[in-house]
């Protein structure tokens, strides 16, 4: 059987769009394939603009602490395309990943299906054929209409904060994006929410109020703040008194929130909890390199690398930066032409020493450096091109061999750099 690599190049050219936003193509072959998404271990949903993966992760440490076995669905991969799907606690192994996919090919046929309806079909095959007590499902793209948006009653919904991004697919207002990513509320079935706009919440409250949907709404049901260097979190179940999440920068407290608000309806205790907050771990965000080719070749230099890349994520980069202690920072940043760059930037802008820009090695899709370069310098920014990441961190570390640099921009870099740096 050829390996995953080649079967996942070979669906690429099964649609000629990357994103075509549609249900029809997974129902059909999901029907093809028997509907494993009737079969899958009760589902946690989980949609919203920013803090989707941090939240899953955080919800997985905390079922696994109290000896669950989870399923979880995330996208897209930093460096293999197995990171996407987790078996009962584990990456789907090479074999089990390129027979799937060899599967889902031949039930699928001839006909037209995007890579990501076709690999979301491969993993509700994986996750209803594998016992396990949960299964964590990411949305890929708004809600409403995304891949994953197929099941009749998944046990909680969790809308994490929705803010602007990807305009071209769900819409150019707060309100029209907030309306796609309620599209995951079903009849019936619980949903948390996380922090919003009140314009947002209004959306999310109206649909909910017309499927009957209980709402545990920040706010509202639950709050989650930081008082003498720990989390507190209080619903109507009462207070926790916790550590400070593993994942470091203030936006992390609210995703904790979301995560102890679902974990408390589902009943579990306050050792779930904790582990919810302190065993979390979740590549490329605000995640410090301590290790690797990267790091040896600028000793000294702290490292740090995130794959934010909207506004919001430029926001909360911002405020983690300023609750670190003071250090000369440098932005090796790199992003996609269909960013709001200027938006992403402009809040970095004040904490930031210079930066170097980057084209996305291999990435059709990447904003050239020059582009990046004069971007940052409209957000006020100094700014420089360099041919790529290893040259740009050279560069910083023959002039600040004590700087804090901190890649950025994308997660298709970020997935670049994980590869590079082992």
């Amino acid at each position: 059987m050829p390996s995953s690599d080649v079967i996942l190049e070979r669906m690429m050219s099964l649609h000629p769009k990357v994103i075509d936003l549609t249900l029809d193509r997974v129902h059909r072959l999901l029907a093809a394939l028997g509907h494993p998404e009737r079969g899958l271990p009760p589902v946690i949903h989980i949609a919203g603009t920013n803090g989707k993966g941090s939240t899953q992760a955080m919800i997985r440490a905390g079922l696994e602490a109290s000896g669950d076995r989870v399923h979880a669905y995330t996208s897209p991969h930093l460096a293999r395309f197995h990171e996407r799907i987790r078996l009962a606690g584990e990456l789907i192994s090479e074999p089990a990943l390129a027979a799937l996919l060899d599967e889902c090919v031949a039930a699928n046929g001839p006909e037209e299906i995007t890579f990501f309806e076709i690999t979301t079909c491969a993993a509700f095959l994986a996750f209803a054929r594998t016992p396990a007590d949960f299964t964590l499902l990411e949305v890929g793209l708004g809600g409403r209409l995304d891949a994953t948006n197929v099941l009749e009653k998944p046990r909680l919904t969790i809308i994490t904060p929705v803010s602007v991004d990807h305009q071209q697919y769900l819409g150019e207002t707060l309100p029209e994006i907030a309306g796609e990513k309620a599209g995951i509320l079903k009849r019936g079935v619980p949903c948390v929410v996380g922090p919003q706009s009140p314009e947002g919440l209004e959306v999310i409250e109206a649909r909910a109020a017309r499927l009957g949907v209980p709402l545990l709404a920040h706010g509202q049901h639950w709050q989650v703040w930081t008082e003498r260097g720990r989390l507190v979190f209080q619903d109507e179940t009462g207070l926790l008194d916790l550590p400070l999440p593993n994942l470091p920068g203030p936006h992390q407290i609210q995703n904790a929130g979301a995560a102890l608000a679902a974990l408390r309806h589902l009943g579990k205790d306050e050792a779930a909890c904790e582990a919810a907050v302190t065993r979390a771990f979740w590549p490329a965000r605000m995640q410090r390199l301590r290790q690797g080719p990267l790091v040896e070749s600028a000793p000294g230099v702290e490292l740090w690398l995130d794959g934010g890349h909207n506004p919001a994520g430029g926001e909360a980069v911002a405020a983690t930066l300023v609750g670190m202690p003071k250090r000369a920072t440098y932005l090796i940043c790199g992003m996609l032409n269909t960013k709001d760059i200027g938006g992403y930037l402009r809040p970095l802008a004040p904490h930031v020493t210079r930066l170097h820009a980057v084209s996305i090695p291999g990435e059709k899709a990447t904003l050239p450096a020059a582009e990046t370069e004069a971007a940052a310098r409209d957000a006020g920014m100094a700014a420089v091109s360099s041919a790529s990441v290893a040259e740009a961190l050279a560069a910083i570390a023959a002039e600040d061999t004590a700087a804090r640099v901190l890649i950025c921009g994308s997660l298709y870099l970020a997935g670049t750099v994980l590869r590079e740096n082992g």
